[in-house]
Formats: C-alpha cells, sequence, structure tokens
C-alpha cells in the first residue's frame, strides 16, 4: 500500500497541474471503487476549479470552487496519471486507459488541457466529495492524530500517548490516532535508525529516545520523499516514474542479510507484529 511518502510525491506531481485548473469531461467507468462513488459526482466535478492539492495522512484532498473537497484514497494500487504536455516527458510508460481506467477527465488551465487518469487494479482505493467546512469532523478524518512532518509531532507528543502503555512501540506507532499517515515500512526504517527494539513497551521507552525518534521519523520520511517514494511492487508516483527509496532501506525487506549499521556484525530478522511484518536488527535494537 503507499505509504505517506508515495501519497506526497503523488501530490507534488499532481499540482503543477491540476492546482488552479477547471475540470471538465469528467468520466467513470465504472459504478465504484472501493465503495461506490458519490451520488451525481461526474456533474459535482464537472467545471469545478480546483482549488490546491492537500494530503492528510495517505489522503489526496482538493478543495473545490463550488465548496466541496474531492477526497482520494490511494489504496494498494491506485495512481493518479497525467497525459499532456506541461509535466514533460513520462520517466516510464504508465496506462492511462484501459480495464484499470476507473476515472479520467481533463484539467484545463492557461489554455492548456491535460488529461487526468486514475486507475485501480484492485479497487481497493476510493473517492469522495466533502463539504470543506466539514473535512476535519469527517469520520475519515476526526480521530487521526497529527502529521508526523507537522508542528503537533515530536518528542513529547509521543510521550503523552505512550504514557503506561504496554504494547510494543511498532503497533503503538502504526496507530493512526496516534500518529496520522505513519506505515509500517517507514516505522521499521525509522525505529532502526533510532535504535529502538519494535518489542519494547511504548511506554517504557525514555523521553531522550522519543525525542531522538520524533526526528528520525522527520527524516525517514523526507528522504523518501525525496526520492519519489519507495515503489514497493504496484506504486508509480503521478508523473509515471517510480521512487528509489526502496534500494536505501536499511531494514524493510532485507531478512537474513547483513546489517548496515557500522561495525555491527548483526543479520536483519523478520518477525510478525500486529498482523503485519517487521524488519530490524537484533543485535543494533536490543532495547
Amino acid at each position: 500500500m503507499p505509504e505517506l511518502p508515495e501519497v506526497e510525491t503523488v501530490r507534488r506531481g499532481l499540482t503543477p497541474v491540476l492546482a488552479g485548473a477547471r475540470l471538465s469531461r469528467v468520466r467513470i467507468n465504472r459504478p465504484d471503487l472501493r465503495f461506490p462513488f458519490p451520488d451525481r459526482f461526474v456533474e459535482r466535478l464537472e467545471g469545478a476549479t480546483v482549488q490546491r492539492i492537500d494530503r492528510r495522512a495517505k489522503y489526496l484532498l482538493m478543495p473545490l470552487s463550488s465548496g466541496e473537497t474531492w477526497i482520494t484514497h490511494l489504496g494498494m494500487t491506485g495512481r493518479f496519471t497525467l497525459d499532456g504536455t506541461q509535466l514533460g516527458e513520462f520517466e516510464e510508460a504508465a496506462p492511462t486507459a484501459g480495464k484499470h481506467e476507473h476515472f479520467s477527465g481533463c484539467a484545463v488551465r492557461d489554455g492548456a488541457s491535460t488529461r487526468i487518469g486514475y486507475a485501480d487494479a484492485r479497487r481497493f482505493g476510493f473517492m469522495g466529495l466533502i463539504p470543506t467546512d466539514q473535512v476535519e469532523v469527517h469520520p475519515w478524518f476526526a480521530g487521526l492524530g497529527p502529521e508526523p512532518l507537522g508542528n503537533g509531532f515530536s518528542g513529547a507528543h509521543l510521550v503523552e500517548a505512550f504514557v503506561g502503555k504496554t504494547q510494543n512501540i511498532k503497533v503503538s506507532l502504526l496507530d493512526q490516532r496516534i500518529v496520522a499517515g505513519l506505515g509500517n515500512i517507514y516505522v521499521c526504517e525509522a525505529l532502526y535508525r533510532a535504535r529502538i527494539s519494535p518489542l519494547v513497551a511504548a511506554g517504557s521507552v525514555s523521553k531522550a529516545r522519543l525525542e531522538r525518534l520524533a526526528a528520525v521519523v522527520r527524516d525517514v520520511l523526507n528522504d523518501a520523499i525525496a526520492a519519489g517514494g519507495s515503489t514497493l511492487k504496484d506504486f508509480a508516483n503521478a508523473e509515471g516514474g517510480q521512487g528509489y527509496f526502496q534500494h536505501r532501506f536499511d531494514v524493510y525487506g532485507r531478512e537474513g542479510e547483513a546489517c548496515r549499521g557500522e561495525s555491527c556484525t548483526g543479520t536483519v530478522a523478520r518477525i510478525v507484529q500486529g498482523g503485519r511484518s517487521t524488519f530490524y536488527c537484533p543485535s543494533c535494537q536490543k532495547t
């Protein structure tokens, strides 16, 4: 599933074309994705201007001139593609038509028209339209914690969130009520960089180490965004290219391989926590 850096990469790729553009020729090729498209979805998008493109956790939010916000969650295989001249050449070919493309339209701005496509082979993604002044209280967003790249996320926040918490820190960090948008891949990477065992109880980690962890989370996410996302399996960014952070993973997906830590002779291990694979170095991450 695309994680926060991947979704942010898509947001940045869409912004030059969609922000300030008027939507036209909107079309859906089936009645649903994971959930049904909203009532009169095409009619409500047609002619509206996209004011900007935001991201909240793993959601893309596009406030419209109509007073509604177009919400998209990419699910596992959702991908926006752009077929126009403004973005130049694609790094790699990306399908913009065919049986897996379920949404299409045009973004018109400054006399140029760019075709937008949304393909989703597994159809675990979804789209919605919410009154803009109600987005924050909508069930999709009301319970979310602070953004890991925002001012509300800090070591002090983690200290408060983890008080008395006996659940292991790996699963605790995946709780979207504690921090929004942080996913399995980058939790593994952050815990490794911070040299914290994924097995320790969240409430047992010292304030100093949680301060370090908060800083590392930011670094890991920013590194991945700069690299264009991890591009695991199906993910592709909005310009049709692929991210390269996956080639720099320290532990994720490296079970049985040598730890990359300086002077460490340990081996990366894989365990299952909360139904998700955890990769870590038992030598580097003892506590």
